[in-house]
């Protein structure tokens, strides 16, 4: 994801076909090692492609993915066979769970790490 970041940078800069070393340089600016097997792949994969019709692909592609729902039916019906013994356990899921969103503040999102 980040290879792809910086190739959209790239292009947004002015850069209409990106080489390693302009990917490279913006990597390296905030911090990132590059894997320079997998910065050749994404420049192969991007070279001649518009930028704002990949975006559009890839929109079209999410927006035909269903969302949501599905794993909370699931776990609704596994609670009542679980809430005879598991009140302690739950609990404790309950603290962690807790502690895991305050440390998270930055969703598990981190682009360039």
């Amino acid at each position: 994801m980040r290879y792809v970041a910086a190739y959209v940078l790239a292009v947004l800069g002015g850069k209409d076909s990106p080489a390693n070393g302009d990917l490279e340089k913006i990597l390296s600016s905030v911090g990132v090692e590059v894997d320079a097997e997998r910065l050749t792949k994404v420049i192969k994969e991007l070279a001649g492609k518009s930028i704002d019709d990949l975006i559009k692909e890839g929109r079209e592609k999410l927006s035909s993915m269903p969302v949501g729902g599905g794993g909370a039916v699931a776990a609704a019906d596994a609670a009542p066979a679980a809430a005879a013994g598991g009140d302690k356990k739950e609990a404790k899921k309950e603290e962690k769970k807790e502690e895991s969103e305050s440390e998270d503040d930055d969703m598990g999102f981190a682009l360039f790490e």
